[in-house]
C-alpha cells in the first residue's frame, strides 16, 4: 500500500527523516509516535503530496485516495449531514449527473455505480458517524456555522471517515472528542476495512486500534508489531541488548588496546600489535538507541491540610441564565484526598460543573460549603490563549509570586518539567505541550488543596503524559479530572462521577464497564451489569453509607500512621548520633522514651485500622451478596 524508499526530509536546513525506508501493506493499521518536534506531521505531508521528498521517494498504488482532517473547518450555511454526505465526491458527482442525463445507457451506468458504492444507504451511515461522534439527530441537521471550533472539527474528521479513503491519515485525531467519541473513535479504526496510520499520544487508542507501530527517532523510522505497550517492551529490550553489545565491545578494545601498548615496543610482537592497530581502527561502534528522558511534573503540596469535606454540595443547581439551570439536583461530597474523573458527553455540564468547584459560578440554588481557607487550582485548554506571549515562564511566575530570588523563581519552574534553556523562552514561542506544562504549574502555584484539570494532555505526549500519572499520584491532594484520556483515568483516580441528564452522581461501575456501556448501551451490558432492582438499590445505598464513615477513619489512621512513622525516623536519626548520648544522656533518654511512646500508639494506630478494614470487607461482601 505505502512504500517509503530511502526518504529524506528537511525542514529550514534542518534534517528530520534521513533516508528512511518502510513498506506497510494494504490494511495496515499504524500508529506513529515519537517525540514532539520530530517531524511526524511533516511524514504526513509528504505522504499526502504537499511537501516534495528532499531524497528518495514515496510510492502509492495509483489513483489511491489519501484522507485526512484538514486544519480549516467547515464553517457554512450547510447541515452537519450535508457536510459529511458531500465529502464523497463520487457519489454528489453522480447524483448530480442524474439530474442532467438523457441517454439511457449512461442513465443505467450512473444507477448500478450509485448501487455499487452504496449511495442509498449514504445517508445513514453519515448519521452513524455523526451520532458517534457526539452529534445526535438534532444537531445533525443544524448549520455548521453554529457549532464552535472544537465541534467543527469533529465534523471535519466525521467527513473524512464517510469518504473511506484508501489510505486515513489521523493526526491526533481525539484532541477534539470527549472520552465517549474517543471509544467510539477507536473501535470504528480498529474495524476500518482500508489503511489507517494514526499519530497520537492515546496509549488506548495505539493499544487497541492499530496492530503495528512505527518509531520516528534521530531521523529513523523503526517499525515495531503490535500496539504501544508490546512497542515499549520491544524497545526496552532493544536497548538492553545494544548496552551488552556495547560493553561486549568495549571490552574487546580495551584488550586489543592492552596488547598494543604492551608489545608494540618489542620487535618480536611489532606485526601482531600492527594487526591488532588495524583492527582497532576498524571496529564501528555499536549505536545504543537513545533514552529519550522526559522532564517530572511536581505538583507542591498544600501548607496546610484542610478538614474533610472540603467541599458539600447539598441540592445545589447552577447555570448560566437565572432560571435556566445546566445542572441541578447536586448532592455531592469531596474529600481532601479524593481523586474523582468526570465522566459524560461533552455538553452534559462537565465544564460547568468544574467551574462551580473552583469558584467561577455561584450556585443558583441549594447550598455549597467549602472548607476555611480551600484553595483550589484550575487548568483548561483554553487558558493557552491567556498565556502572554511576549514573557518567559519566569515572567509569569515572577508576577504571581512575590519575593522570590531568581534562583527560587527558577526553581518553581523546574517543578513544571520546563528545561532550563526553556524558561527563558517567550510563551509565543514555545510547544503546545510546554505550554501546557507552564499552566499547569501555574495553576499549583497557590499549593492549592483541590486540582481541577480539563483536559490536560491535548499537548502532551505518551512520555509527558505518565509524568502527569506520577505527579497526581505523588500529589495529596484532592484531583478532579475532565480528560479523554482512558489511561490517564485508570492510572490516577479512583472515583468516577458521571455527568448526565442535567446532574452529576456517582457512577458504581469501572472504565471498562463504562466503555461497554458506551459503546453497546445499557440493554446490552451483561446479567451482572444491569441495573439492581429498586430494593437492592437501596439496601446497597444504605451499605456505601454505613462503608463511608469506616473509610474516613481509616484515611485518618492512615495520616496519623504516615505522621508517627515519620516522628519515630527522625527520633531514631537523633538516636543515631553517638555524640548525643556521650554530650547530653539525660536528652538522648528523653528522645528514647517518646520514641517508645510513639511507637506503642503506631502499633495501636495500625491494630485500629485493621480492624475497620474487616469492618469495611464485611460490609462489601454484603454489598456484593445482594
Amino acid at each position: 500500500m505505502l512504500q517509503l524508499s530511502g526518504l529524506t526530509l528537511r525542514i529550514a536546513g534542518r534534517t528530520l527523516i534521513d533516508k528512511a525506508s518502510l513498506s506497510l501493506p494494504t490494511g495496515s493499521k499504524v500508529g506513529l509516535v515519537g517525540r514532539n518536534g520530530t517531524g511526524k506531521t511533516t511524514l504526513f505531508r509528504a505522504i499526502a503530496g504537499d511537501i516534495a521528498p528532499d531524497e528518495g521517494e514515496i510510492i502509492l498504488p495509483k489513483r489511491a485516495r489519501i484522507g485526512r482532517v484538514l486544519q480549516e473547518a467547515p464553517g457554512g450555511p450547510e447541515t452537519l449531514l450535508q457536510t459529511v454526505l458531500a465529502a464523497d465526491e463520487e457519489r454528489t458527482r453522480l447524483l448530480a449527473e442524474t439530474k442532467t442525463a438523457k441517454e439511457g445507457g449512461r442513465i443505467g451506468e450512473i444507477h448500478t455505480r450509485l448501487a455499487e458504492i452504496g449511495a442509498h444507504e449514504a445517508e445513514a451511515r453519515a448519521a452513524r458517524i455523526l451520532k458517534g461522534l457526539g452529534f445526535d439527530d438534532e444537531a445533525q441537521n443544524r448549520p455548521c456555522a453554529e457549532f464552535s471550533g472544537g465541534w467543527r472539527m469533529r465534523v471535519a474528521l466525521a467527513a473524512v471517515l464517510f469518504s473511506e479513503p484508501d489510505l486515513l491519515l489521523l493526526d491526533e485525531p481525539t484532541n477534539y472528542l470527549d472520552l465517549e467519541g474517543a471509544l467510539w473513535l477507536e473501535r470504528y479504526i480498529a474495524r476500518y476495512r482500508h489503511s489507517a496510520i494514526l499519530i497520537s499520544h492515546d496509549r488506548d487508542l495505539l493499544n487497541n486500534a492499530v496492530r503495528s507501530i512505527v518509531h520516528l527517532s534521530e531521523a529513523k523510522l523503526t517499525l515495531y508489531a503490535g500496539g504501544y505497550d508490546s512497542f515499549e517492551r520491544q524497545r526496552a529490550e532493544r536497548q538492553a541488548l545494544q548496552a551488552k553489545l556495547k560493553d561486549k565491545q568495549e571490552a574487546q578494545r580495551k584488550h586489543m588496546q592492552a596488547f598494543v601498548d604492551r608489545f608494540r615496543a618489542k620487535a618480536s610482537k611489532a606485526r601482531q600489535a600492527q594487526s591488532r592497530l588495524k583492527a582497532l581502527a576498524r571496529l564501528q561502534p555499536v549505536a545504543t538507541i537513545a533514552d529519550e528522558t522526559v522532564l517530572p511534573f511536581r505538583f507542591p503540596e498544600p501548607e496546610k491540610r484542610a478538614a474533610p469535606p472540603i467541599m458539600q454540595l447539598e441540592g445545589v443547581s447552577v447555570g448560566y441564565a437565572p432560571g435556566a439551570p445546566v445542572l441541578k439536583g447536586l448532592d455531592l461530597r469531596i474529600d481532601d484526598d479524593d481523586r474523582i474523573a468526570l465522566l459524560g458527553a461533552n455538553g452534559n455540564g462537565k465544564s460547568t460543573f468544574a467551574k462551580l468547584i473552583s469558584g467561577q459560578l455561584e450556585p443558583e440554588t441549594g447550598t455549597l460549603k467549602r472548607s476555611n481557607k480551600l484553595k483550589i487550582g484550575y487548568f483548561a485548554q483554553h487558558q493557552l490563549d491567556e498565556l502572554i506571549p511576549g514573557q518567559s515562564a519566569v515572567d509569569h511566575v515572577r508576577a504571581r509570586l512575590d519575593g522570590l530570588t531568581e534562583a527560587q523563581l527558577r526553581s518553581r519552574v523546574a517543578q513544571m518539567g520546563l528545561a532550563t534553556q526553556k524558561m527563558d523562552t517567550k510563551a509565543k514561542d514555545l510547544s503546545g505541550g510546554e505550554k501546557a506544562r507552564l499552566l499547569m504549574g501555574l495553576a499549583a502555584l497557590s499549593r492549592p488543596h483541590l486540582l481541577i484539570l480539563d483536559e490536560p494532555t491535548n499537548h502532551l505526549d505518551v512520555d509527558s503524559r505518565e509524568a502527569l500519572i506520577h505527579a497526581l499520584n505523588d500529589y495529596s491532594g484532592a484531583v478532579i479530572l475532565i480528560s479523554h484520556d482512558r489511561h490517564l483515568i485508570e492510572a490516577s483516580v479512583d472515583r468516577l462521577w458521571l455527568t448526565a441528564n442535567g446532574t452529576v452522581r456517582p457512577y458504581e461501575g469501572d472504565i471498562e464497564e463504562y466503555r461497554r456501556e458506551v459503546l453497546e448501551g445499557p440493554a446490552r451490558k451483561s446479567g451482572e451489569n444491569r441495573a439492581a432492582p429498586a430494593p437492592a438499590r437501596r439496601s446497597q445505598a444504605d451499605r456505601r453509607k454505613q462503608a463511608a464513615p469506616i473509610r474516613q477513619k481509616m484515611k485518618e489512621c492512615e495520616r496519623l500512621v504516615e505522621v508517627f512513622s515519620k516522628e519515630i525516623e527522625e527520633l531514631d536519626d537523633r538516636l543515631a548520633d553517638a555524640a548525643l548520648h556521650r554530650g547530653d544522656p539525660e536528652r538522648a533518654a528523653r528522645y528514647a522514651r517518646k520514641r517508645a511512646e510513639k511507637a506503642a500508639m503506631l502499633e495501636r494506630l495500625e491494630e485500629r485500622w485493621i480492624e475497620l478494614g474487616a469492618m469495611l470487607e464485611e460490609i462489601d461482601v454484603e454489598e456484593n451478596a445482594v
